[in-house]
């Protein structure tokens, strides 16, 4: 018999002990691997200012990394739409906001190359006015023409062209937008005189060709895929490095026998009014979204290319990205 007549009793003691401990010690050691974000955002709600309506491209990005970065910062983020000038007035709103306000502005090069270059007026300096903070998707563009233009590879068309020059008329999205230019670019490289048709948005551009109105348009890869698939126009090439997983039987330009490669992009940027350790933090989240395998979902379902980069990378992008367009819009001597 025992010594001490209350042992049995203690015995559970000791293992209930160290099972406590052991959670203590695992509390201890989540709350130090909890990341950086999780003190809220100071400066209340966060704003994302959108230059086009809601529904479009640029717009569905804001929205599926504003939902993330919702809970990443711990505050509410609105997403704002200010269409109106191409997505001028968007960045001169961005522009004057005060300091103590937490802003960023999703934005494409029409907005951060190209205006710039062309329009003697902004109201905003692309360079000087904003800070690059995430670069989040790239998006390509396509060459397509009318199944009543009797071709199926670019060096047929680029025959066709020359044999037919008064017919060698490409429709484009917008006047002065990347599609504009890229058709531009296109011209130069094949060496053949391109008429560019400005139109007023994609679905008048792709409807006169589906109509046959209209031999050959450029335009973001993501319009044309979905009527290239139903086999209503034919995309020849693609401005990518490499074939788009969304459309693997279309060959870039490069593969079709044309050097040329372009991509456009949407990017968020922050006013030079806020800190720098602010832009810094917001750039450090959208990274960590924009690593979620949920979010690489969200934007490959709606046929988006996501992209992972740092805010020292994204500034590299934009400085390397303006070095190869400017000369091209300088060079077309386009005026608005």
């Amino acid at each position: 018999m025992p010594s001490n007549p209350f042992a049995r009793l203690r015995a559970p003691a000791q293992p209930l002990t160290r099972r406590w401990l052991a959670r203590l010690a695992l509390a201890a050691c989540a709350a130090c691997a909890a990341p950086a974000f999780a003190q809220p955002l100071d400066g209340g709600p966060l704003r994302i200012v959108v230059g086009y309506p809601p529904g479009g491209a640029t717009d569905r990005v804001a929205r599926i990394v504003g939902d993330k970065l919702a809970t990443k910062l711990g505050v509410p983020v609105l997403v704002e739409n200010k269409p109106g000038a191409g997505g001028r007035l968007a960045a001169q709103q961005a522009k004057a906001t005060p300091a103590g306000q937490n802003v960023l502005m999703l934005a494409n090069p029409a907005v951060m190359v190209v205006a710039p270059l062309v329009f003697k007026d902004n109201g905003y300096d692309a360079e000087r006015d904003f800070v690059p903070v995430s670069h989040v998707n790239d998006y390509e563009f396509g060459l397509a023409v009318s199944t009543a233009v009797p071709v199926k590879e670019l060096s047929h068309l680029l025959a066709w062209m020359r044999a037919n020059p008064n017919q060698a008329n490409v429709g484009v999205p917008a006047t002065g937008s990347l599609p504009h230019f890229f058709a531009l670019m296109l011209g130069d490289k094949a060496k053949v005189r391109t008429e560019v048709i400005g139109y007023k948005g994609s679905a008048p551009a792709i409807t006169d060709l589906i109509g046959g109105q209209l031999p050959m348009a450029v335009d973001t890869f993501d319009v044309l895929v979905p009527q290239h698939e139903a086999g209503k126009l034919r995309v020849l090439a693609v401005s990518g490095s490499k074939r788009s997983a969304f459309a693997p039987d279309v060959p870039t330009f490069k593969e079709a026998g044309l050097d040329l490669a372009a991509l456009g992009w949407n990017t968020f940027f922050a006013p030079a009014t806020m800190p720098a350790e602010k832009a810094a933090r917001l750039a450090a989240a959208i990274h960590e979204v924009m690593q979620d395998p949920d979010t690489q979902r969200k934007f490959t379902d709606t046929r988006m290319q996501p992209v992972v980069a740092t805010q020292a990378q994204t500034a590299a992008m934009l400085k390397a990205y303006r070095a190869q367009w400017a000369p091209v819009v300088q060079k077309s001597g386009y005026q608005p």
